[in-house]
Formats: structure tokens, C-alpha cells, sequence
């Protein structure tokens, strides 16, 4: 069963937004990236812990909504659910990074929007050969 694996804050002053959060909340923000733009990974609690880590970036668009991911096998197939059960798709399957995977997303019946994430595909595991017993002479 699909569960949500990321969320993401826009803010119109990154700056602010941290600090409001790590006084709220003592969330802790590292910075990442730096390449088209600035993002900051958030950590909401020590691993083994429920709960999910997320991100914060500068909102792009008047309006950008909070986002929560998805993690799906396939976008594709997840898309085509959407439409199916009267949703709509606002982004389709972007790459995210070099070896980060793929995001979407897309517009429930009722307004809200959600993001898709699918991982990239793990590389195969080679298997060693097995050992032949020894001949005896």
C-alpha cells in the first residue's frame, strides 16, 4: 500500500520559515543542494521513530501549496489511477536528480494537491558463483 515518504514547505522567506519551525518544533534544517536552487532537508525526529523527514524551499508560485509524496512502483500507473478516480494531473513525471528518481503530481476531486515519488531502480546484486567441493583423489 502507498505511503507518504516526503513533504515540502514553500516559503516566500526560507530564513523565516526555519526558524519558525526549529522554534515550534526543534526541527533541524541542513542545506542541500545548491545547484538551480536552494533546499533544505528536515529532520522531524531521530530514525526508528514514526513519523517522515520532508524539505523546505522558496515558493516558486503565488499560492504553491504544502506537499505531501507518495512513494509508488510506477507514476505512470499511479497517473492513470488518478485520472480514473476523477483526479488530475498537475505535473507529470519529472526527474528530480541523478540518481534520486521521479516526482509528479496531481489534483484530487476535492482541490488538494499530492505528490507521486518513485525511486530509481536498484542496481542488480550480483551473485558470487558457488564454490565447487574439492575433488578427493
Amino acid at each position: 500500500m502507498p505511503r507518504p515518504v516526503h513533504f515540502e514547505i514553500h516559503a516566500e522567506q526560507p530564513a523565516r520559515a526555519i526558524a519558525f519551525y526549529e522554534a515550534l518544533f526543534g526541527w533541524t534544517f541542513t542545506s542541500w543542494g545548491g545547484g538551480v536552487m536552494e533546499y533544505w532537508l528536515v529532520t522531524t525526529g531521530p530514525d526508528g521513530e514514526p513519523g517522515i523527514n520532508g524539505g523546505l524551499m522558496q515558493r516558486k508560485n503565488p499560492g504553491q501549496p504544502f506537499m505531501n509524496y507518495i512513494a509508488v512502483k510506477s507514476i505512470e500507473a499511479s497517473l492513470k489511477k488518478v485520472e480514473g478516480a476523477g483526479g488530475s494531473i498537475c505535473m507529470p513525471k519529472t526527474e528530480i536528480g541523478s540518481g534520486m528518481g521521479w516526482i509528479a503530481a496531481f489534483q484530487d476531486t476535492e482541490g488538494n494537491l499530492m505528490g507521486f515519488h518513485q525511486p530509481p531502480a536498484k542496481p542488480a546484486v550480483k551473485k558470487k558463483p558457488a564454490k565447487k567441493a574439492a575433488k578427493k583423489k
